[in-house]
C-alpha cells in the first residue's frame, strides 16, 4: 500500500490525530523532493527512531520559497511529485504532505522564525535569509506535526544545527536527529542539486569528498593546526571548483569560526561550500568524529 497523499494542514493534523490514537509515533522528514537514497535513508532512520511497528512516517515535500534568494534556483528546482510518492510508498511512508505554497504561507502573512548567531557564519555569509526561510518553514512543519522525531541529514549541517537550536529555543516537542551524509560509492555527496551536473562536473565535483578525507587523513595522523588542515583541503577544491564560497574549521557545536592560527583540541567542522559549474555544492565533514568521505576522483 502506498503512502496517503496529504494537501492540507487540517488533513495532517486528522491523519496524525488518528495514528496517535492508535498508539502510533509520529515520525517526519521535512524535504524539498526530488527523492534520492539519501531521503530514503532518513525514512527509514526515522521509522527506526519511532519505534519501527510503532511508528507513523510522515515525509513532507515541499519546494519552500523563503529560503532562496532571488538570483537563486527555486523556479527551476528540481520537482518530481509522481515519482516522489512512488520512493516514499517502496520505503514505507505512511503519509506524505504536499502543500500549495498557500497553503503554509497565507495571503498576507508576516511572520519569520529567526535564529541569530548559529545562522550568521558559513552558508548564512553567502545566503542572506536563506537560515530565517529554513527556521520559518520548519517551526511551521513543528507546529502542524505535533510531538514527533524529526530527521535531518547532517550534510546541511547548518541546517541542523539552527533547527535544533530553535526547537530547544521554541519549546517545540520535537526530538530533532540529525543523520550522518549518505553519499554515493565515489565519496560524493547525495544532493538533489547532483542532477544539475554535467558528466565533466561531476567528476570535477569528486575534489570535494576528496579535499574533507584528505584533511581527515592529516588530522589521523596527528596534525592539530588549522591552518594546515585547511590548505591541504583548499589546495586540492581550488584545482577543481568554479568558485569557492568557503572551505573553513568551525566549533562544531556553536559553529564558531576558528581563526587559521587555532590548534584544535577537540572535534572540528571542517565545512565547505563551493560552485561546480553553476551548482553550489555543500559538504562537511567533523575531524575526531567522522570517518573520511571514500574519493575517488579521476
Amino acid at each position: 500500500m502506498g503512502a496517503t497523499l496529504l494537501k492540507t494542514v487540517n488533513d495532517v493534523r486528522a491523519a496524525l490525530d488518528g495514528a496517535r490514537a492508535s498508539g502510533k509515533r509520529i515520525a517526519l522528514v521535512p524535504t524539498m523532493g526530488a527523492l534520492h537514497r539519501g531521503h530514503l535513508e532518513l525514512m527509514r532512520a526515522a521509522r527506526a527512531h519511532a519505534g519501527l511497528d510503532q511508528a507513523f512516517v510522515l515525509v513532507s515535500i515541499f519546494v519552500n520559497p523563503t529560503q532562496f534568494g532571488p538570483a537563486e534556483d527555486y523556479a527551476r528546482y528540481p520537482r518530481d511529485l509522481e515519482g516522489d510518492l512512488d520512493k516514499c510508498g517502496a520505503v514505507g511512508v505512511d503519509a506524505v504532505f504536499a502543500p500549495a505554497v498557500d497553503e503554509l504561507y497565507p495571503p498576507g502573512e508576516q511572520t519569520r522564525v529567526r535564529v541569530t548567531a548559529l545562522a550568521e557564519p558559513l552558508c548564512g555569509e553567502h545566503r542572506p535569509g536563506h537560515f530565517e526561510g529554513v527556521a520559518t518553514i520548519v517551526a511551521k512543519l513543528f507546529s502542524i506535526a505535533g510531538p514527533c522525531v524529526a530527521v535531518f541529514g547532517k550534510k546541511d549541517y547548518q541546517q541542523l544545527r539552527v533547527i535544533q537550536r530553535m526547537a530547544r529555543d521554541l519549546l517545540f516537542p520535537v526530538t530533532v536527529v540529525g543523520h550522518p551524509t549518505v553519499r554515493d560509492p565515489d565519496g560524493l555527496a547525495l544532493s538533489s542539486r547532483n542532477a544539475y551536473l554535467s558528466p565533466e562536473e561531476r567528476r570535477r565535483a569528486l575534489a570535494i569528498p576528496a579535499a574533507l578525507s584528505a584533511a581527515c587523513s592529516s588530522h589521523a595522523g596527528g596534525e592539530r593546526r588549522a591552518s594546515v588542515l585547511l590548505d591541504r583541503a583548499r589546495a586540492i577544491i581550488a584545482a577543481a571548483a568554479d568558485g569557492v564560497d568557503y572551505v573553513t574549521m568551525a566549533d562544531p557545536v556553536s559553529l564558531r569560526v576558528l581563526g587559521p592560527d587555532a590548534t584544535l583540541h577537540g572535534p572540528a567542522l571542517l565545512a565547505v561550500a563551493v560552485r561546480i559549474g553553476a551548482t553550489r555544492l555543500i559538504d562537511n565533514v567533523v575531524l575526531g568524529e567522522d570517518e573520511p568521505p571514500t574519493a575517488s576522483p579521476g
